[in-house]
């Protein structure tokens, strides 16, 4: 049901940091994740459904998951729901079909710390899995959490007001319909919350926010 792959020692807590779990029903798929992530020098598991997973892993390993978002029997979003009720706290990300920004907030609200929207390349992918694996390793919520509230306090309330709407996945149009201003108004407000922020795209703009409230 699941192939092993060791490449690693583990650090001195006993966990082994470097690991990805691979979540997927294609097997086309599962074996890309697993050689790119061979390469880059990860220690992977795969897995062909999130039941495999859930059966196998245990509460307090370590590393991370890369699922995907549309599998049959347990979706992507299902498999973060079990982790939670089961206390499974690696950090996940999960991978959504383009345009699916909307499903991936779901994601993220249920503890997701990442997303890729297909076709991505593999820099991005090892980008992610280094990400999450330093969040894993270190802990570093907290002082993310400060920084993305120090660079909110430099919004406008109407940047603030867009910048909801864009954590909330809804496109420019709808944005600008619910605030009644136009879409060029919301474009150019998009604009400069994403100069402020420093963030290159939707994607690490979500990432940004993920603990921090925006509500005024």
């Amino acid at each position: 049901m699941f192939q092993l792959i060791w490449m690693d020692t583990p650090l001195p807590d006993g966990k082994d940091h470097s690991l990805v779990h691979v979540v997927d029903d294609d097997n086309g798929i599962r074996a890309a994740l697993r050689l790119a992530l061979t390469i880059a020098g990860h220690a992977v598991r795969v897995y062909d459904s999130a039941p495999a997973f859930l059966s196998a892993v245990e509460p307090h390993e370590g590393g991370c998951v890369i699922t995907d978002m549309r599998m049959p029997e347990m979706s992507g979003l299902d498999l973060l729901e079990a982790m939670n009720a089961q206390a499974i706290r690696l950090p996940t990300i999960v991978i959504t079909a383009y345009g699916e920004i909307p499903l991936a907030v779901e994601a993220m609200k249920l503890g997701a710390v990442d997303f890729l929207e297909k076709p991505f390349d593999n820099a991005v992918l090892i980008e992610a899995v280094s990400q999450a694996l330093r969040r894993e390793r270190d802990g570093v919520r907290e002082e993310e959490t400060r920084r993305s509230q120090a660079l909110l306090a430099t919004l406008t309330a109407r940047e603030r007001d867009v910048l909801a709407g864009l954590l909330k996945g809804h496109q420019n149009k709808v944005i600008a319909h619910a605030l009644g201003v136009s879409t060029r108004t919301v474009e150019s407000h998009r604009a400069h919350i994403m100069d402020k922020m420093n963030a290159g795209n939707l994607r690490e703009l979500m990432r940004m926010f993920l603990f921090v409230p925006i509500d005024p």
